[in-house]
This record gives C-alpha cells, sequence and structure tokens, in this order.
C-alpha cells in the first residue's frame, strides 16, 4: 500500500526522522486537545519544548504538521480498505467490502477524535496534496475492481471505464469527504449496503 503522500519535504534542514515523528505525535495530541485551527505553531512550540526555529528545521508551516498527521491517518484509512478488498473472492464481493470498510473506518477514525476530525476538515476543503492523493487513490481501487469485474463478466462493459468509475465515486463521496461524511453519519448503518446493491445493480452486464 502506498502511502498517501503529502507536500512536506523529508526535512528542512539536518532532520532525523525520529525528530519529524516525535513533533508530529506531539502535534497531534496537542490539535486533538486544543484544536487544529486554534493552535498556532508559537503554541505547539511551547507545548512540546522545542523552539519555533527549531521546528520550522522539519517543517514549512502549520499546515506541513497537519499534512503529515492527516496523511497518516488517511493512509490508514486506505490500508483498511485494501485489507478488507483483499480478503474477498470476487469483484462484487469487493465492492460491498469496499463501500462498507472506507465509510466504518472513515467514521471511527475521525469522529472518536473530533480534533482529528478538524485537520481531515480542513484538508478536504483547501485541496491539501494528502486529501488529492486519498481522493486519487480511492478511485484506483474502484479502477481495479470494476476492470476486475468486468474481466470475470461480473459487469458490463459497454460504459466507458474512466465514467463508470467516476459516476460510482460520486455514489462513494458522502462517506469519503469528511465534510460530507459529518451530515451522513445517522445513515451509515445501512447506506453504505443498500448504495453497494444499487450500484451493483447497475453495473450488472
Amino acid at each position: 500500500m502506498n502511502e498517501i503522500a503529502t507536500s512536506t519535504p523529508p526535512s528542512r534542514g539536518p532532520a532525523e526522522h525520529n525528530v519529524r515523528e516525535q513533533i508530529v505525535e506531539a502535534a497531534q495530541e496537542h490539535f486533538s486537545r486544543y484544536g487544529y485551527e486554534k493552535t498556532a505553531v508559537s503554541d505547539l512550540a511551547k507545548a512540546i519544548g522545542f523552539s519555533k526555529a527549531y521546528i520550522y528545521k522539519f517543517f514549512d508551516s502549520k499546515q506541513a504538521i497537519g499534512e503529515a498527521i492527516c496523511s497518516k491517518t488517511l493512509s490508514a484509512i486506505v490500508a483498511a480498505v485494501e485489507e478488507a478488498v483483499a480478503g474477498a473472492p470476487t469483484a462484487t464481493e469487493k465492492l460491498r467490502r469496499m463501500f462498507k470498510t472506507l465509510t466504518a473506518t472513515s467514521v471511527s477514525l475521525f469522529f472518536n477524535d473530533r480534533k482529528l476530525y478538524d485537520i481531515a476538515a480542513s484538508s478536504a476543503a483547501e485541496g491539501w496534496p494528502s486529501a488529492r492523493a486519498y481522493a486519487k487513490r480511492v478511485r484506483q481501487i474502484l479502477m481495479d475492481i470494476i476492470r476486475e469485474g468486468r474481466e470475470a463478466g461480473e459487469f458490463e462493459r459497454k460504459t466507458p471505464l474512466d465514467e463508470t468509475v467516476h459516476a460510482v465515486y460520486l455514489v462513494l463521496l458522502p462517506f469519503v469527504n469528511p465534510l460530507l461524511l459529518q451530515h451522513n453519519l445517522d445513515l451509515i448503518e445501512d447506506a453504505p449496503a443498500r448504495l453497494a446493491n444499487l450500484v451493483l445493480r447497475s453495473l450488472a452486464p
């Protein structure tokens, strides 16, 4: 599984990986307590015992720190989806598991920690590289499943593949985008299964 990419360079000085990770972990804990939007880099520096200048050796900005946190979270969602899909015997079952796992994992990660959700929401609203990479990866998983289903005779082949993938992605979007997901929390019990069944009927040969 490819980790969701960010725009953050590996370092801006003689940085060591474990120091970057220490900053990210401390920042996530601080953001969880006080909120991403309400925290300045100077607040973070004071809280974790580093100077503001030292943090800037590793990260260009507060957004870069948020990117690193968001990337880890989105990568965890993709990893859960890929694991669920890998164990399915058919493309049909893979699609069902994708809908279910994507929604359940997103809700678990984002809404058990509302401050983490704040970072994800900023990522989606502002089009951070991590959010764009996440959307691209979700579409790629969809494309792989639909292509497999077509090759196995499970799905129709008349509609152009790109058009089909885009349409199915739009069905998933309310559960992929955290800004939309927050308005659909009361639907997560049965909506993924119902939507998956609807999509599968539309894909039938």
